[in-house]
């Protein structure tokens, strides 16, 4: 979401202009710390090069290689500036969530018996988190992504100010699991809250709101660079960076998608229905009363609270607005019931949210909090490049 206060400029001290300044002294230590062979992967051109451009907008969410300098392959103090780095563009939660996927990369290597090895070294490897600089931190225009499975984080500065922190994926698998005397489960708020915002809807209601009575296999958007009218659900082929070159890699891809697509039971006709639509699907907020609207808002505040807490108050305070929330469509897919294979969606001019709990058996979640008007800050980006252009 392009973070904006009010119309035009925001004051010198804004929320924006603060977290950049974190940025900018966070990722300027990590990358004073490198080698030269090591910042040939970590430093990229400037999102204002066509070419660095075109890779700026490559996200995924795949255990695939996500560019940029691995984890793995630094020091130890090097690990922690970089995670310092990333801790800077996002809340407490936000920060411990996305470092227990990670860390659930050991576990997913258990649960699949130490075997799926996705032509590397190991396939389930907490080290495989990579970290890339657009720019020079502190240059008018400068960026930096860190993703691996299950995480994709995307931020643009513009101009000394924090314009974009979308798209803003976090996947869990599994997504739920045993600890010792408990549980953990890094999405357990937005798919419970989720689940009582729909079950606040009366009959009348929620068949306005379903969208399909299966859900659909994974989020509808994808890894696509920007969200358009009529995209469907892409296909595990599609999802990462190269195509396999290795045959039993390619089937094994092959095979999932077709066990997922068996699971949802989905035809052609029923990914048209799931395709993301101007003007959303789903029920409005507009027909809500109070007291689920207020629903809404929670649970768009599970997603929007991702973000440095420095900028809370401006989300909280965009969709406190009622004719901005007048505009949130939520939809739901699949079954009721904990535990069973679910989809929904929240979806306004600005906001889209999209979260899939499917495949193995409903213990692996997908969410993804993205802005169709301005993903990577590329509204913001044009402007400043017409700006500069006189």
């Amino acid at each position: 979401m392009t973070v904006e206060l009010g119309n035009g400029r925001a004051p010198s001290d804004s929320a924006p202009e603060r977290v950049a300044a974190a940025m900018a002294a966070a990722a300027n230590a990590w990358l004073g710390t490198l080698s030269q062979d090591q910042t040939h992967f970590a430093l990229y051109g400037s999102p204002l090069d066509p070419r660095a451009e075109s890779e700026r907008l490559r996200w995924f969410y795949t255990p695939t290689n996500h560019g940029g300098l691995a984890i793995r392959d630094q020091s130890a103090h090097q690990q922690g500036l970089a995670m310092r780095l990333v801790a800077t563009g996002l809340s407490k939660a936000g920060f411990a969530t996305v470092a227990t996927v990670m860390g659930l990369e050991n576990v997913l290597d258990q649960v699949e018996g130490w075997r799926t090895d996705w032509g590397r070294e190991r396939g389930r490897d907490p080290g495989l988190y990579w970290l890339r600089v657009f720019g020079r931190p502190g240059d008018p225009v400068w960026a930096w992504r860190f993703g691996g499975h299950h995480i994709s984080l995307n931020n643009l500065v513009v101009e000394n100010r924090l314009v974009s922190t979308t798209p803003c994926f976090i996947g869990a698998d599994p997504a739920k699991t045993g600890l010792l005397g408990g549980s953990l489960s890094p999405l357990g708020g937005a798919e419970d809250h989720a689940r009582q915002v729909a079950r606040g809807l009366s009959a009348r209601q929620f068949q306005q709101a379903l969208l399909h009575p299966t859900a659909v296999s994974d989020i509808v958007s994808g890894n696509r660079p920007r969200v358009r009218d009529g995209d469907t659900m892409m296909h595990m082929q599609d999802l990462w960076r190269d195509r396999f070159a290795d045959p039993a890699l390619a089937r094994l891809v092959d095979d999932i998608d077709r066990r997922a697509e068996e699971g949802s039971g989905y035809t052609e006709d029923d990914h048209v229905r799931l395709a993301i639509t101007v003007p959303p699907r789903g029920i409005s907020a507009r027909d809500l009363d109070e007291e689920q609207r207020a629903g809404i808002r929670r649970l768009l505040a599970l997603y929007t609270g991702r973000a440095p807490e420095a900028l809370t108050t401006v989300y909280e305070t965009r969709f406190a607005a009622e004719d901005v929330l007048d505009e949130v469509h939520f939809g739901w897919a699949g079954s009721l019931a904990a535990g069973e294979p679910h989809y929904y969606r929240l979806q306004g001019p600005t906001i889209l949210i999209e979260y899939d709990n499917t495949q193995r058996h409903a213990n692996h979640a997908h969410s993804v909090w993205r802005n169709p008007t301005s993903d990577f800050g590329l509204d913001v980006l044009a402007e400043h490049r017409a700006a500069t252009a006189h």
